[in-house]
């Protein structure tokens, strides 16, 4: 015979599956969708930027994952364009992730990111530098990672002007958002340091460019007495550029924009990179980070699923992931809204940067080194100041 007391408990229990359908199961996964270019120019830095989100959402889901529940990376090819990018954000809108984490090459942050803020996806960009991306215009709940254009010209201007007393300038720039913009930016610091200079010579490419003869040719004959070099493509088009850079015999030093002297460079360009100047916010086994038991874990966790140490971008996707984490779990919601405002003007404790602050419009704040390599076929740097 079936009680009563059978029967009621066996409508509570319906009553409950149809208030809570998920409820006696395990909680379905976050989705994290990640966008970086994984092939062409830059495919081994998106991808090593893709794998650090991997290896910081597997240290989270050790952990217990987040609001009792594990991430899930969906990582989509953005090949470097813009078109793509966007389209690339619309799969992942339809897959129904959480937030996106994107950002190789300005000119394609700047395309996905009203795409993401229609959807209502909370969007972080890790590496992309030009300054509009922290505007408001495209995602008026911006974050970003890495430094700015407006951040790094200052290092730069310094060096130029007044370290090497430079008067006459070259440039070779990449043509888009991040390389007219990085330019702007350099000039307009050394304008404000009021010592005299002339930009005497000015050479744009693409970012997909390879093949730099010509433009080397023509800052050769300017004779300048310092040349800056503004190139995103890290695997491919700076070292190139750096090479021909030597082969083309000038003289005057050769200073690359921040952050764009990664190992991927070292590895193809050599000893060619010997006496290039660069600056950059992360080298994980230099103070602080050396003694910062977040960077520690992933640096080891990384290497482990790698077999290599993570480089900067690799790092900033990382801390992509931790900073929307801990804002999530301080929240208790994935709202966009809500943990963008958990982050934007607020300082986030316990990343492998340690506690990084963020300004009112979402962009991190840095302390940037200024280094000479001294022995590129050995990775070798000489740490100039900040």
């Amino acid at each position: 015979m079936i009680s009563r007391r059978t029967i009621y408990g066996a409508a509570a229990v319906a009553l409950a599956m149809l208030l809570h359908p998920g409820a006696g199961q395990a909680a379905d996964p976050i989705k994290v969708g990640t966008i970086f270019p994984l092939s062409g120019g830059a495919g081994p830095n998106g991808q090593a930027v893709t794998n650090a989100v991997k290896v910081a959402a597997d240290l989270i889901n050790q952990s217990g994952g987040l609001l009792g529940r594990q991430l899930e990376v969906i990582s989509k090819d953005d090949e470097s364009t813009p078109a793509v990018g966007v389209s690339r954000a619309n799969e992942l809108i339809a897959e129904g992730v959480s937030v996106v984490i994107e950002g190789w090459n300005s000119p394609v942050t700047l395309a996905e990111q009203p795409v993401l803020a229609r959807a209502d996806v909370l969007d972080l960009t890790a590496v992309s530098k030009a300054d509009p991306i922290v505007s408001g215009r495209g995602n008026p709940y911006a974050v970003r990672m890495n430094s700015s254009n407006a951040q790094d010209g200052a290092i730069l201007a310094r060096h130029v002007i007044e370290t090497l007393g430079a008067q006459r300038i070259g440039f070779l720039t990449q043509n888009d958002a991040y390389g007219n913009g990085a330019q702007e930016v350099i000039e307009a610091e050394m304008e404000r340091l009021g010592k005299p200079f002339e930009v005497v010579v000015v050479e744009q490419f693409p970012f997909k460019q390879t093949d730099f003869r010509v433009q080397l040719a023509n800052v050769k004959s300017a004779a300048p007495d310092a040349v800056i070099a503004i190139n995103a493509s890290e695997s491919s088009g700076m070292p190139a550029l750096i090479q021909q850079y030597r082969q083309a015999e000038i003289e005057a030093p050769l200073i690359g924009a921040v952050g764009t002297i990664l190992p991927t460079v070292f590895n193809v360009a050599g000893s060619a990179l010997d006496g290039v100047v660069s600056a950059d916010i992360y080298f994980p086994d230099l103070p602080p980070f050396d003694s910062i038991p977040e960077n520690l874990a992933f640096v080891k966790a990384y290497q482990e699923a790698h077999g290599e140490t993570p480089d900067k971008g690799a790092a900033l996707g990382a801390l992509a992931l931790q900073v929307w984490a801990k804002a999530v779990e301080k929240t208790g919601s994935l709202d966009r809204k809500t943990v963008a405002e958990a982050i934007r003007g607020n300082s986030i404790e316990g990343t492998l940067f340690g506690t990084i602050a963020f300004a009112e419009n979402g962009q991190a704040e840095h302390d940037h080194v200024l280094f000479e390599v001294t022995d590129g076929a050995k990775n070798e740097i000489k740490v100039l100041g900040k």
